[in-house]
Formats: structure tokens, C-alpha cells, sequence
């Protein structure tokens, strides 16, 4: 159930709210209710839950720290226009 809410805030960071809510293509009040939803969970900070379908996503393969994506692009390249 929604019920109305009023609150007294600075001008301009209302305006960097809309505006930022908009570029989420969000409304103000839905941008307040997430984050006062996350600021009240259970969940411990810096722990997400992660939905079934993103975790089916991963793919377990662990790439090396020094790995050279340009290098291997490159290479790639290289190969497709001999």
C-alpha cells in the first residue's frame, strides 16, 4: 500500500534527485522507496543476492590477472584477415 510521504529538502539536491532519477528512467518516489529499502534490509552491506538466472550466467572460468585482452584481440585479428 503507498501512502504519502512529505519531506523538507535543499532545493538543489532535489533537482540532482529528478534528474538523476530520470536518467534511470525512475520516479523520485521509486528512487526513495529503493534506497530506504536498502538503507532498512536484513542483508549485510557489500552482501547482493544474486538471482538464479545471473548466477546460471557464469560460466566458472577463471581469467589470469595479467591477461592481455588487447594482445589476444589483436592476434585474433591478425588471424581473420590473413
Amino acid at each position: 500500500m503507498d501512502t504519502k510521504l512529505t519531506l523538507k529538502l535543499n532545493q538543489e539536491v532535489i533537482e540532482k534527485a529528478k534528474a538523476y532519477a530520470s536518467d534511470k528512467k525512475l520516479s523520485l518516489s521509486r528512487l526513495i522507496e529503493n534506497y530506504l529499502n536498502s538503507l532498512t534490509s536484513d542483508q549485510p552491506a557489500g552482501e547482493l543476492e544474486i538471482s538464479p538466472f545471473v548466477k546460471s550466467l557464469s560460466s566458472g572460468v577463471k581469467i589470469p590477472a595479467d591477461y592481455d585482452y588487447k594482445k589476444d584481440r589483436t592476434d585474433y585479428l591478425d588471424q581473420k584477415h590473413k
